[in-house]
C-alpha cells in the first residue's frame, strides 16, 4: 500500500503489519496507525481488516497481496485548521437499546459497524445500519444514534480532529437537557495520533 495516513483494525483474526522497517503483531480488536509505505499479511487463519486512508483523491493507495479487499465508504473532507490534526480511531460499545444522544463532534469521521443494529439519525433523515456497514458524519450536523434493543452493538470509527483534542473528548451534546443523562456507551480508544497532511 503507498504511503498515507492511514488506520488498520483488526476486526476478526490476526494480522501483521510492516511499515517504516518495523513490523506490528495485531490481535482482533486493535488498530495500527502510520503514514509510510506498508504491507500486512493475515495469520494462518486469516483476518477481517477495516482501513481508513486519508488521501489527496478517491483513487486506491493499494490492494493487499492475496486478499480481497472492497472500498466500503469514500468521502471528501475540508481540511483548513492552522492548528493541525490528530486522526483519532476507536471503539464504541452500546448495551442492548443504548443510545447516544443529539451530539456533534469537532471533526469529520467514518464509522464502521462491527456487530449489533444501529439507526442513525442525522438532518432529518434516519439510516439504519447492519454488521459491515458504513456511515460518514461531518461533526457539526446533529447525530442521534439508537443501538439495537436485543444485543449489544459495537462499531469503529476513525475522525480527523484538531490536534488540540489529543487526549480530549470531541462529543458535544446538543439538547441542554440531555447533558445530565446516563450515558450507557463505553469507548476504548486506540490511536490518537497528531498527523502531517500529505
Amino acid at each position: 500500500m503507498q504511503a498515507c495516513n492511514r488506520v488498520i483494525y483488526v476486526h476478526t483474526g490476526d494480522a501483521i503489519v510492516r511499515a517504516g522497517g518495523q513490523a506490528a503483531g495485531m490481535a482482533a480488536d486493535s488498530a495500527w496507525h502510520g503514514s509510510s509505505a506498508a504491507t500486512v499479511t493475515a495469520g494462518t487463519a486469516g483476518a477481517t481488516l477495516l482501513r481508513w486512508e486519508l488521501a489527496a483523491d478517491t483513487r486506491s493507495t493499494g490492494e493487499l497481496a492475496g486478499a480481497a479487499s472492497a472500498l466500503t465508504l469514500a468521502q471528501a473532507v475540508e481540511l483548513a485548521d492552522p492548528g493541525g490534526y490528530l486522526m483519532r480511531c476507536d471503539r464504541v460499545n452500546f448495551p442492548p437499546g443504548g443510545i447516544a444522544y443529539t451530539h456533534v463532534h469537532r471533526g469529520p469521521g467514518i464509522r464502521c459497524l462491527l456487530v449489533g443494529g444501529i439507526r442513525v439519525e442525522v438532518n432529518g433523515k434516519s439510516h439504519d445500519i447492519a454488521p459491515g456497514g458504513a456511515w460518514f458524519e461531518a461533526g457539526p450536523d446533529p447525530v442521534l444514534a439508537l443501538a439495537s434493543k436485543t444485543g449489544p452493538t459495537a462499531f469503529a470509527r476513525v475522525m480527523i480532529l484538531p490536534r488540540e483534542l489529543k487526549g480530549k473528548s470531541s462529543i458535544r451534546y446538543v439538547k441542554p437537557e440531555d447533558a445530565d443523562k446516563p450515558r450507557l456507551q463505553t469507548y476504548r480508544l486506540f490511536v490518537d495520533e497528531p498527523i502531517e497532511l500529505q
